[in-house]
């Protein structure tokens, strides 16, 4: 698994703890608002912030988007 993918891994299992939703819910969501392409994309500065920056970041990303 490359290090991109277990980021996104990590983004994801961060996100379902903080919002106390299912690693399915919150695939969904990270799907119907393109969030791990973002998160590819984004992975050079995001991967060196603490994961509770991350969240904060996911969520702004996807109240911007607005298929939450």
């Amino acid at each position: 698994m490359s290090e991109v993918s277990l980021f996104k891994t990590f983004c994801l299992e961060q996100y379902k703890e903080k919002h106390q939703i299912s690693g399915m819910e919150a695939l969904k969501l990270f799907d119907r608002n393109d969030v791990l392409p973002y998160l590819q994309e984004c992975y050079e500065p995001l991967h060196t912030q603490g994961a509770s920056y991350i969240v904060n970041d996911i969520d702004e990303y996807i109240k911007v988007k607005g298929n939450d």
